[in-house]
């Protein structure tokens, strides 16, 4: 499994949807074309996550995530062609990644917009507190972890973790909505 999943501290939980598993796991920066490299590399029979901050043009890459703004795109438009060519076994976990796969013509499990500081829930008027914030999203990662463990089809995944929303919160009901099979 090839995972980009570049560091930063508010998105640190989405590190248990790949501990312990065989990972080749790109967390530092590296150029449009390492990363061409690698996922031209990658076999169609194994899994990409692409996990972290992102837009609808791609994930982005910070050097530095006490600051609020990124330093560049490190999977973007540049890399579409080898994840079209990858087929459908993407799992994408970033703000409006399904824009991006929408856009780009992808397939697999990505999410919309998911709600992972503070700034984005006033943003999205979304009412949480940093201590929900941090615990409901480390219960999403492990859920979702759950059922890539169990090897639950990826298009069954976004009704399943809608189901496994037990809190029901704004929090909780805007981000367990926001996932999509493409």
């Amino acid at each position: 499994m090839l995972v980009i999943h570049p560091k930063d501290k508010t998105t640190a939980m989405l590190s248990v949807l790949y501990d312990g598993l065989e990972a080749q796991v790109v967390d530092d920066c590296r150029s449009t074309k390492e990363i061409g490299h690698l996922l031209h590399h990658a076999s169609t029979q194994e899994r990409i996550m692409l996990l972290g901050h992102g837009s609808y043009k791609g994930l982005f890459f910070r050097a530095d995530d006490s600051k609020d703004d990124f330093d560049k795109i490190i999977v973007g438009h540049a890399h579409a062609y080898h994840l079209r060519k990858h087929g459908g076994n993407i799992v994408a976990v970033w703000c409006n990644a399904d824009q991006f796969a929408r856009a780009e013509g992808l397939h697999g499990l990505f999410t919309g917009m998911i709600v992972s500081e503070l700034s984005e829930a006033l943003l999205y008027q979304v009412e949480t507190t940093q201590e929900e914030l941090d615990r409901e999203n480390v219960k999403l990662a492990r859920r979702l972890r759950a059922l890539l463990d169990e090897g639950i089809p990826l298009n069954e995944i976004p009704k399943r973790m809608l189901a496994m929303d037990d809190v029901h919160s704004p929090l909780t009901t805007f981000n367990y909505k926001n996932f999509y099979y493409l």
